[in-house]
């Protein structure tokens, strides 16, 4: 009899990623497809839902082709998704929530900020729901967003079936059913997992009633532990769609910076474990993930979220709004960027000890689109200082990494002031990959950067899902350990981080006279 494979399916902002993995955690085949993203000004960014469920189809069976992998080996399937809400009509067909009318523009992005003024409104009434969020709410977060669609789309707003979180839209499409993840409700919804329930009163006081007087049929009435199976699981139709067989277990999803942090947090080897390890997911945006034991509350940390990521503990949430895009940006305004095509793995290639010097002069606050943590100001706004007319493009690039490792610290700092500790950094994400973007986050934060076996920490978080759904480890703290381990330690260099305090100060000033 072959051996099982799970199958792990991410879906990024830009793309959709399908990977195949054995028991132990080890990837044989993955395969990708882009997905369209509209931008619009105003900070609007959409999506559509069909097009990402047929980029989910079209990455699942190449992966399935290259593998040589039979439907029937598949024992397991796992979703995680970017926290982006999908509107869909009663039928379950999409429903447009942009200014175009565009049926296929059915999805707020993520880093969409249309609601930006009714994230506001809701914070000045201090709910007692936003201890769990830091103290403010995001407009990146799913209730500004839908208030926002009640109040300018309002046609729209009742016409709407179903509001899902993007990864529990997945697993709708993949098994009919309705069930949310407790990672997406909890993290980006305002459901309070150690409570089994949403507040009330909240969505009353915020405009949103109608929600709570339908006892939230429309964004989740199930709510499910990530990993647990989703009713007889794939459908027929999903599975003629993606090549697989009817009926493999679906596991309830989780947000993609999520799977990454499952995937890498409770790795075997290296120092310290689950509660004492950060991790780092560093692509688009980055983000900060640590479990605790009890509760604890961070100001300008989402969180405290029960069950969130790691069964039964507690989880806070920092993160960049903008990291790999804010380097990406940077690099776009130099002036040899018109003549040549400035990658980042290239320019981290040519730091030398000349180029450093010259990158320690200049001061980069990345905050493109706002501040996440720990400051939770979306109106923040990047700033760049120490700037000549002969700055390299590869000194640009340096600071703009110290800078990223810079808002990380800031982060450390605000969770160990509120007595959260924090012995290494575990890192994942496209944008963390390079041996130099490592070595400069250790030495900004004065902590170890652990690496994991994998080169896909998303995908294999998202497979161990789906090995818990089809039964191969009891829980997702078993698969944890059974289907991860660290390979590396990047120790922070001394006299970088004597540095880097300068560097620090001089980051933390700027962010002061800015505000």
């Amino acid at each position: 009899m072959p051996d099982p494979v799970y199958l792990g399916i991410d879906v990024g902002t830009g793309s959709v990623r399908a990977g195949l993995f054995d028991q132990s955690g080890r990837i044989l085949v993955s395969a990708s497809r882009p997905i369209e993203l509209y931008q619009d000004s105003g900070g609007i960014a959409e999506q559509s839902s069909e097009d990402v469920w047929g980029a989910v189809c079209q990455a699942t069976k190449e992966a399935l082709n290259l593998g040589r992998i039979t439907p029937a080996d598949v024992c397991g399937i796992g979703f995680d998704a970017t926290c982006s809400l999908v509107v869909v009509d009663h039928d379950g067909a999409p429903l447009s929530i942009s200014a175009t009318g565009d049926p296929n523009r059915n999805i707020i992005v993520w880093m969409d900020h249309r609601a930006t003024d009714q994230a506001a409104w809701i914070n000045t009434a201090k709910h007692d729901v936003l201890q769990y969020v830091g103290g403010q709410i995001s407009p990146e977060m799913q209730t500004p967003k839908l208030l926002w669609l009640k109040q300018n789309q309002p046609s729209q707003f009742d016409k709407a079936g179903h509001f899902f979180d993007l990864a529990d839209f997945l697993t709708w499409r993949a098994t009919d059913s309705l069930v949310r993840s407790s990672c997406t409700v909890t993290c980006k919804w305002t459901y309070i997992a150690h409570e089994s329930r949403w507040d009330r009163s909240y969505f009353a006081s915020i405009g949103l009633r109608c929600l709570a007087d339908e006892e939230f049929a429309r964004i989740g009435a199930e709510i499910r532990q990530p990993g647990t199976a989703i009713a007889s699981g794939l459908t027929a139709k999903a599975a003629r769609e993606l090549g697989l067989a009817e009926g493999i277990p679906v596991a309830a999803g989780v947000i993609d910076a999520h799977a990454g942090g499952i995937a890498t947090v409770g790795a075997s080897g290296g120092p310290g474990d689950a509660t004492t390890r950060m991790a780092y997911v560093f692509g688009t945006s980055a983000c900060t993930m640590t479990s605790t034991a009890t509760k604890t509350y961070v100001q300008g940390v989402w969180g405290p979220y029960f069950d969130a990521m790691v069964p039964n503990l507690w989880l806070n949430e920092g993160g960049q709004s903008s990291a790999g895009d804010a380097i990406n940006r940077l690099l776009a305004m130099h002036p040899s960027a018109a003549d040549q095509g400035l990658d980042p793995d290239t320019l981290a290639d040519s730091v030398t000890s000349e180029i450093q010097v010259e990158a320690d002069k200049i001061t980069v606050i990345p905050d493109f689109n706002g501040n996440r943590s720990p400051d939770a100001d979306p109106d923040a706004r990047a700033i760049i200082a120490g700037l000549g007319t002969d700055t390299s493009a590869a000194a640009l690039y340096a600071a703009g990494v110290a800078g990223i490792g810079y808002g990380l610290r800031q982060i450390l700092s605000a969770q160990a002031l509120a007595g959260i500790t924090t012995d290494a950094v575990v890192i994942s994400g496209g944008a963390g990959k390079h041996p130099f973007v490592r070595q400069t986050l250790a030495n900004t934060t004065g902590l170890p950067i652990l690496v994991t076996e994998t080169d896909e920490p998303v995908l294999l978080g998202s497979a161990m899902l789906g090995a818990v759904a089809g039964g191969a480890y009891p829980d997702l703290a078993t698969a944890m350990t059974a289907m991860s381990r660290l390979t590396d330690a990047i120790q922070p260099e001394p006299a970088r981080v004597l540095r880097h305090d300068t560097g620090f100060a001089r980051f933390c000033a700027l962010q002061d006279a800015a505000r």
